[in-house]
């Protein structure tokens, strides 16, 4: 099993690699939840659930099982 957006901590960043699942909402792929595109955890609600992320530049809030269905590879901080 790979990484995915659900295992993201807050403010690490990945590229979406593939879906697990071809279920994936049509919103979230015109919103450009993409193989390819980075995607950002920006916060995590207080029950963990929903989650919120940056993709391309919209802020989205997903629910956590629909984030365990995008698999990623993680960009790692240059900084670190």
């Amino acid at each position: 099993m790979g990484t995915t957006v659900a295992h993201l901590k807050r403010g690490q960043k990945g590229i979406i690699k593939e879906f697990k699942d071809d279920m994936l909402p049509i919103k979230l792929l015109e919103l450009g939840c993409l193989p390819g595109n980075e995607i950002e955890l920006i916060q995590i609600a207080p029950l963990k659930d929903p989650i919120y992320i940056n993709v391309n530049g919209s802020h989205i809030a997903i629910r956590r099982a629909m984030a365990f269905l995008i698999e990623l590879d993680i960009i790692e901080d240059e900084f670190k």
